[in-house]
């Protein structure tokens, strides 16, 4: 009884924290790099919904993301950075925003990272059929990391 008491308590923190990382990226964000200027302009998150460009995709939020694993996508210090949220999304290949763009090029659009900090959220689009690795050596290596985009509120 004990151990499926515990068993129930992980489950229930995980889940919570999972939620945490995720509302911190809910919202309409502002471009506030050149990439995300240029492709996607404005965006918003909600529970289950990505808008582009007035466009609106369904997302599903699989996992927060360690710190550790925040620092090896998107260059943030390990020792400050707080968990970001996955997400698993479809985006196909022949979707066009703003100027033309593609978020990945010939490739659809499968999974999307998060990491908001104060005023400011990074997020980083992948492509391939499995869930991206989140190490240094990964992310340096990858042929799936579509870019890497800033916003702000």
């Amino acid at each position: 009884m004990k151990s499926l008491f515990q068993a129930a308590l992980a489950i229930l923190f995980l889940t919570c924290a999972l939620q945490a990382s995720a509302q911190q990226d809910r919202g309409a964000w502002q471009p506030d790099s050149h990439t995300a200027s240029s492709i996607t302009g404005p965006i918003a998150i909600s529970e289950n919904r990505l808008s582009i460009n007035f466009l609106g995709f369904t997302i599903v939020p699989l996992r927060a993301l360690k710190p550790e694993e925040v620092a090896a996508v998107f260059d943030a210090d390990v020792n400050t950075a707080g968990p970001g949220t996955l997400y698993h999304l479809n985006v196909a290949a022949e979707q066009r925003f703003l100027h033309k763009n593609t978020l990945c090029g010939s490739e659809a659009t499968q999974w999307m990272a998060t990491y908001a900090y104060g005023k400011t959220l990074r997020v980083a689009f992948f492509s391939s059929s499995e869930p991206p690795q989140f190490t240094f050596d990964a992310i340096s290596n990858s042929t799936t990391l579509c870019g890497t985009y800033t916003y702000t509120r």
